[in-house]
């Protein structure tokens, strides 16, 4: 007979697989994008050798992100109802940080606030600061200490938990105040990995960040080998549609691969 171990359940956990489980009946348009991203990662090395505060990739891509969403902000609009748009003037961006959680490592969700306005700095140090941020398994949001009744979110029967999910999607301002209004999750820079990863959302639009490979591409009509980024991005049609959604697609890469905000900002 096999032998076996037992291994306890983290109770963040529970929150993400009720998330899966409420984004798969999302309205979501999948868009699976290469962005050539060598002179930004080139920029990005100067301006760290040159600087004792240090800027990372990923910060300075939810800077971009957020600029990019913030010109097509109905992207990131709410619905409410069957025929209203609650478009907030912020982008309110919930970022996965990996924690520890009683020895296993757990994706949580951390907010960084107007995050179209604060320079690529303030962005990485807000990540570096959620990274050594207490934590507990009863939390539901990095920064957000979750409040009492919050807490037996974890006890309740699942049918009880995704009620409180589509509860919060029917409030708009609650559900902005909770999670923001963009999803940026960067798991699939875990690794080398040739392809994408399509992430499960319930906000009005996720950015899955994949892995950064070096591959020839044609740069200045020549083959040359660059840097090249796999990203999905998923945009729920029932706030916009698909004409804007294509211009919104094509000014974010090209505000990517042109290096947007790496020296505007800081």
């Amino acid at each position: 007979m096999s032998t076996y171990r037992i291994q306890k359940f983290p109770d963040t956990r529970i929150a993400s697989i009720d998330v899966c489980e409420i984004g798969k009946r999302r309205h979501h348009v999948t868009g699976l994008i290469e962005l050539d991203v060598t002179d930004a990662r080139k920029k990005i090395r100067e301006y760290n050798q040159g600087h004792s505060a240090k800027i990372s990739f990923t910060a300075w891509l939810v800077s971009v992100i957020s600029t990019s969403v913030k010109k097509y902000e109905t992207s990131a609009s709410y619905l409410v109802g069957k025929n209203r748009l609650i478009i907030f003037d912020d982008i309110n961006v919930s970022l996965v940080v990996e924690k520890d959680v009683k020895g296993t490592k757990v994706p949580v969700p951390m907010i960084i606030e107007k995050a179209h306005e604060v320079s690529i700095e303030s962005i990485a140090k807000q990540i570096a600061e959620a990274k050594n941020t207490e934590f507990t398994d009863k939390d539901i949001v990095l920064q957000k200490k979750s409040r009492r009744y919050e807490k037996i979110y974890y006890f309740l029967p699942g049918f009880l938990r995704r009620y409180f999910w589509k509860f919060m999607l029917k409030h708009p301002k609650l559900a902005f105040h909770k999670m923001g209004n963009v999803a940026f999750t960067s798991v699939g820079m875990i690794g080398n990995v040739k392809g994408w990863f399509i992430p499960v959302s319930v906000h009005p639009v996720c950015f899955g960040i994949g892995s950064v490979i070096k591959k020839p591409a044609v740069f200045n009509d020549k083959i040359e080998i660059r840097e090249i980024l796999n990203m999905s991005v998923l945009i729920d049609h029932d706030v916009i549609d698909g004409a804007p959604m294509t211009r919104f697609i094509g000014d974010l890469s090209k505000n990517i691969e042109n290096g947007l905000n790496i020296f505007d900002q800081i």
